[in-house]
Parts: structure tokens; C-alpha cells; sequence
């Protein structure tokens, strides 16, 4: 299990130009890459929406050995409703914290030192004011869970991530050492994933897909695509597998191979995402009509 990695976390932003202010003047996170298309995805890696839509990478550095963020952005979809999935990103960065302080950015301060804040659409951020060296910034992401025993029987055992820390209502996990981790944190009621819901991603040899899929249907989890091309124009085609654990959180296995050179940096993906903002009137639009097509939070 050891050749698998996390990748990323998708996010569905209702406001891209105030979503890309956050991630790239606040937190200090570079774009990465921006594709436009003009239908849905056969994987619904950006929801259950078959209109126009783009996918924009931001992340402290490569995917290679960062892991970065998938913001998907459906045209005419103002916001979405937030559940109680979702329970956070932790990121050590001193840089991030002097910016959310200097630029006024609202943030309350946690018990443990960190800043606590919002990205628009209210994903909750954790920022350390802590130099991560020549690590990846971004520390862990935190689901929530309704009984954390079921979980670590799918997430450990079935998928294979180590168990790197535990307490009785939480665990960390990643598949090594050196990767974000993906925290597990139980809750009292039932998981909601609302509108909001997001996907995290791992990387795995290609040969281990149908493998993934076949350990699940022995197993009678959820698979909700089992194994499919993604084709990007212009970039490499890549193989999918999305299951869904026992609280619904959705996951997304990628051959690793393909998505490597998928995943190469754009040095024009500041000026793709800039361009694609300019053109879009959807915030003229509602402020004319006053109205949303998606739903308030």
C-alpha cells in the first residue's frame, strides 16, 4: 500500500473570484492548474450538475508531493448548502497567519494558538503559525464520523492507511509518514453531507484499480463508479475508481501513472483562471436578479 497517496480535496465554490483570493492572497497557495469544460463529469467530480463547469488545482507545490486542493466551479450555482461533514483543513504556516492578520481577514483564536477561519462558502481552516520547513503546509483534513470503529474497519483494513494516531473518539491516518493526513473525527448524529459535499483523492498504481473495486464488492461497500476514463482536453486520460465509506464520505482512487502527467504545473494557470473570472457575469447576474439558482447557506 505503500505506492498509494493522497492527492487532494475537492471543494464546490459558489464564488470563485472571492474563493481564489482566499487561497492564493490569504493562505499564500499558488494555482496550480484551471481546465474549463462544458458538461458534466462522468465521475460527478464536481456534484450532481450536467452544465458548465471548471476545475481549478491550488496547493502550496506539485501534486507530486503536495497535497493540494480541486476547486469545481458550476456555472449559475451561486452556494450550496453546508452539512456537518466537513470538519476541516490544519495548515502550519507562520506566512499564512502574518497575512490573515495584516489584510483584517475575521478569524477567532483557538485554545491550541491557531487561527481559526473560514473560506467562503464556510469550509472551516485551521492555521498554525508554525514554519513547516521544507514539508508540505498542509497538515491534515478532518471528516466527521458516526462511529469511528466501522470507519477504521474500512479506512485501515479495506483501504490500507496506517493508523498513525488514536484516541477514543478520533484517528489519524495517512499511507506514510510523510503525507497529509486524513483525520476521523466521531460525532454524536448522523453524518449530513447536505449540498456542500466533498471528495478526497488518493493516487495508486493502475493495476491495483480493479482490485479496489473488486475488494469492495466482496466486501458490499458502496461503489459509486467503478472504474472509468476522464479525458481533459489536450492532457492525459486517467482511470477512476469513487467508492463511498460507511458515512457516505466520497473517495476517489486515480491511476497514478496517467495522473502524474495529468497533474503537471501550468506556468498559465494564473492567467486561465484570471481570464475565465473576467468572463464569467454570473455575480452581475445575480445582483441584477437578486436571486440564486443554488441554494443559500
Amino acid at each position: 500500500m505503500s505506492a498509494r497517496r493522497g492527492l487532494h480535496f475537492v471543494f464546490k465554490v459558489g464564488n470563485r473570484t472571492d474563493t481564489i483570493k482566499f487561497y492564493r492572497d490569504i493562505l499564500g497557495i499558488k494555482v496550480l492548474r484551471h481546465e474549463e469544460f462544458v458538461e458534466g463529469c462522468k465521475a460527478a467530480c464536481n456534484g450532481p450538475y450536467d452544465g458548465k463547469w471548471s476545475k481549478t488545482m491550488v496547493g502550496y507545490g506539485a501534486e507530486d508531493n503536495h497535497f493540494v486542493f480541486e476547486l469545481t466551479y458550476n456555472y449559475g450555482i451561486k452556494s450550496y448548502k453546508r452539512g456537518n461533514d466537513f470538519r476541516g483543513v490544519t495548515i502550519w504556516s507562520d506566512k499564512a497567519v502574518e497575512k490573515i492578520k495584516s489584510a483584517g481577514y475575521k478569524y477567532t483564536q483557538a485554545s491550541d494558538g491557531c487561527l481559526l477561519v473560514e473560506a467562503p462558502g464556510g469550509f472551516p481552516f485551521c492555521i498554525a503559525d508554525k514554519d513547516n520547513g521544507d514539508k508540505d503546509p498542509v497538515v491534515k483534513v478532518t471528516l466527521s464520523v458516526s462511529s469511528l470503529q466501522k470507519s477504521l474497519e474500512y479506512w485501515n483494513k479495506l483501504l490500507g492507511m496506517k493508523i498513525m494516531k488514536q484516541t477514543d473518539t478520533s484517528a489519524e491516518l495517512a499511507y506514510s509518514d510523510s503525507q497529509c493526513r486524513l483525520e476521523l473525527s466521531q460525532i454524536s448524529e448522523p453524518v449530513d453531507h447536505a449540498e456542500a459535499f466533498g471528495r478526497i483523492a488518493f493516487s495508486c498504481p493502475r493495476v491495483q484499480l480493479p482490485e479496489i473495486v473488486a475488494k469492495m464488492k466482496e466486501t458490499n461497500h458502496v461503489i459509486l463508479t467503478p472504474l472509468v476514463s476522464l479525458d481533459t482536453p489536450g492532457k492525459a486520460t486517467v482511470e477512476v475508481v469513487i467508492l463511498a465509506d460507511p458515512d457516505g464520505h466520497e473517495i476517489c482512487f486515480v491511476g497514478d501513472e496517467a495522473f502524474r502527467e495529468l497533474s503537471q504545473v501550468d506556468p498559465k494557470a494564473d492567467q486561465l483562471i484570471d481570464e475565465a473570472m473576467q468572463a464569467d457575469k454570473s455575480a452581475e447576474w445575480f445582483a441584477k436578479h437578486g436571486s440564486s439558482k443554488g441554494v443559500q447557506q
